[in-house]
């Protein structure tokens, strides 16, 4: 029996970057209630960096190996298991794979129910980077309730979510503040429509937000770095502001106290609820709307793409920063 074969990615061992090898496997075939997605874009999350590693990505448990990362794909279905309708086979599609990974390959498996029909006009990598970040930007914003009235700081604003959060608050009407690390990141946050931009590396930025709004506080911080960044973010916030948190990708979460609110009338709000993953289909809900933001060009993404078999640079550039938007490996 001939057996077909797929170029992937295959942790053995958890550590590094170089733990990442680019491998011959067998074709993976779908189960009942499965398809397989010839795969054209695979998202890279921060979450992928901690399994990497052998932690815990948030809601994720560290994984059995030897596994393919990976959690969000798109492509083409070139397959059907059983029970699966038949006319889904030869169209174009986007799917979060959930815990079950294996998206950086050739080839992925994905539970029919997960799937997304991507619009002819949108390309992969836009798909796959709304079917993980532009949800999660769609989540943050619920809870923020940006208004035109609103002074909006985001922090990390040329990543991926960030991109996103800074069209979303500017096209709410609100003044939108970008702070991104380094400064040709600055100026791509102001290419998004952001009002003002700084650099972060830069100790001042604090004083160059201030100085570039006019006098003009801060309402609410978009806060997904946490650590020393985001405690310098909040301390910006103006009486009576709302921060809106959402990730560390410092490694540590911002420090806020009861002491902190009350002396301000600040209010703090932990945007990624854990309800959400307990309801039935809220988070398909999240996944339709921001993939309808992208087709209508409400939301454009931001993406650096790698090709398959350099998912080890991909990662050290996340972890090091040197990316803008969603990173996104091609096959």
């Amino acid at each position: 029996m001939e057996v077909h074969t797929m170029r992937a990615i295959r942790l053995h061992a958890f550590g590094p970057a170089e733990n990442l090898l680019y491998e011959e496997i067998a074709d993976p075939a779908p189960r009942r209630g499965q398809v397989r997605i010839r795969v054209e874009a695979s998202g890279v999350h921060l979450i992928d960096v901690h399994l990497r590693e052998g932690n815990a990505g948030g809601p994720l448990p560290v994984p059995d190996l030897p596994m393919t990362p990976g959690r969000e794909v798109a492509g083409v279905v070139d397959a059907v298991g059983q029970g699966v309708d038949e006319t889904l086979r030869g169209r174009r599609v986007v799917a979060h794979l959930g815990a079950a990974s294996g998206g950086y390959a050739e080839q992925a498996i994905a539970a029919a129910t997960s799937l997304h029909v991507i619009p002819d006009h949108l390309d992969a990598a836009t798909a796959v980077a709304m079917i993980g970040t532009g949800r999660t930007a769609v989540a943050v914003l619920d809870i923020a309730a940006v208004t035109p009235a609103d002074v909006v700081l985001v922090t990390a604003a040329a990543g991926g979510l960030g991109a996103l959060l800074v069209q979303a608050a500017k096209a709410a009407g609100a003044t939108v503040a970008g702070v991104a690390g380094g400064a040709d990141k600055a100026e791509r946050v102001l290419r998004l429509g952001a009002d003002v931009a700084a650099d972060y590396l830069a100790a001042d930025w604090p004083g160059r937000i201030t100085e570039a709004l006019d006098g003009r506080g801060i309402t609410v911080v978009l806060d997904s770095v946490g650590g020393g960044a985001g405690r310098t973010a909040m301390e910006q916030l103006d009486v009576g502001g709302r921060l809106i948190l959402f990730g560390y990708s410092s490694g540590r979460l911002t420090d806020v106290t009861s002491a902190d609110l009350a002396e301000r009338g600040l209010t703090a709000t932990w945007a990624l609820r854990p309800t959400l993953l307990r309801r039935p289909g809220a988070m398909r809900e999240l996944e339709t709307r921001a993939l309808a933001k992208a087709a209508t060009g409400e939301l454009t993404p931001l993406t650096t793409r790698f090709p398959l078999e350099k998912a080890a640079e991909a990662h050290r550039a996340l972890i090091g920063r040197a990316t803008v938007g969603k990173v996104v490996l091609v096959p």
